[in-house]
């Protein structure tokens, strides 16, 4: 069974379930709850607590048992369990400027695990993962736009991530990862930004879920007056990023800039508002990037 994960510093995206909190709580015994995972010997539940932000993410297996979740969510969506051993390949994605250093690793930390045994909702999976690819996070993204570029001489796809805002080069459809680059600017920044202005001003602690709401225009009842500080926030935010890619020599005005990811998603207004992009192009789709890793995994392997 052929599973894509993206492994996002905010979110771990799915094709067939739904994303879920990159977070994780581990236990010696048992916790309270029914989501929880088993896993040599301790128990893990996904938490709303994101993972500190970590560049290379194989330093520990806390990535490995979020896939285990994924894994297991992927399987029951299309109603494929079964307590017997479970062959799985597995697409996934890195960001252009890590793909080059980090690809093999970040394949390796998947296989030679040999049978992957653990209890998900009190139902026990033997699972082997036995093929792993790899593919650029932004040009898996942009997969579905990418035939409508392949007369164009330049174009750019900027994917604002949790942590990170990933740009990559593309010349005439093809990804160029000469010219790629991981900038620590994903939203995340800009919740915290928005969070310290509004304490300050008002006393008032937000989640991101309330943040969200407020950048979306549909603020929570009682905070409608902390909307424009959010927004102002947002502005600048979208201002700085923007700059940052003009500042590398990336031309925004008059080569096609494909924007992806959630950060995208939620700051297309700001984007569009902006007038710094003459030609945006927005992928609204929170599985833009898995959708690409399972494309990209059966188009290879269709060969």
């Amino acid at each position: 069974m052929l599973i894509s994960i993206d492994h996002g510093n905010k979110q771990i995206k799915l094709l067939r379930s739904e994303p879920f909190v990159s977070g994780l709580r581990e236990s010696e015994v048992r916790p309270y709850g029914a989501d929880m995972l088993k896993y040599m010997g301790k128990y893990y539940q996904v938490s709303d607590q994101r993972i500190p932000y970590r560049r290379d993410k194989t330093e520990d297996d806390r990535f490995f048992i979020l896939s285990l979740f994924a894994i297991a969510n992927e399987i029951n969506a299309v109603g494929a369990y079964s307590p017997d051993m479970i062959r799985v390949q597995l697409a996934v994605g890195l960001p252009p400027a890590h793909y080059g250093s980090q690809s093999e690793s970040f394949t390796r930390y998947f296989t030679g695990r040999g049978v992957v045994s653990f209890v998900y909702q009190d139902r026990p999976y033997s699972v082997c993962i036995d093929d792993v690819a790899c593919y650029p996070q932004a040009y898996a993204a942009a997969v579905s736009v990418l035939p409508s570029l392949t007369s164009v001489p330049t174009a750019l796809v900027v994917d604002i991530g949790g942590y990170t805002m990933d740009y990559l080069r593309i010349r005439k459809g093809r990804g160029d990862l000469s010219l790629c680059d991981s900038l620590e600017s994903g939203v995340i920044m800009l919740y915290n930004r928005i969070t310290s202005q509004i304490r300050a001003a008002r006393d008032i602690l937000l989640s991101e879920e309330d943040i969200d709401a407020l950048l979306s225009g549909k603020p929570a009842p009682g905070l409608e007056e902390v909307a424009t500080i959010a927004e102002k926030c947002a502005r600048e935010f979208v201002s700085d990023i923007l700059s940052a890619l003009r500042e590398r020599q990336l031309e925004l005005r008059t080569a096609p800039v494909i924007f992806v990811g959630g950060g995208s998603i939620l700051l297309k207004r700001f984007i569009e508002d902006s007038n710094k992009v003459a030609n945006p192009i927005f992928v609204e789709d929170i599985r833009a990037n898995v959708k690409g890793y399972e494309t990209l995994y059966r188009l290879s392997h269709s060969r």
